[in-house]
């Protein structure tokens, strides 16, 4: 069998924590920030756990599966 290859997306957007769940950054955060707040702006800038739901597919297009 083949390997799979690793989609370039997904590759760039999520990285594996060393517990295996997938860390995301938040959307909304690269233009047009003059009308957000600073509180907002400030929420968005960190990085979080992806979903439970969503992390099959994830970790399948990482290639990890």
């Amino acid at each position: 069998m083949p390997k799979i290859k690793t989609k370039s997306a997904a590759k760039k957007r999520f990285t594996l924590t060393g517990t295996g769940k997938v860390k995301r950054h938040h959307a909304y955060h690269s233009h047009i920030l003059t009308k957000k707040s600073v509180k907002r702006k400030r929420n968005l800038r960190y990085a979080v756990v992806a979903e439970k739901v969503n992390e099959g597919n994830i970790k399948k297009m990482l290639g990890v599966c």
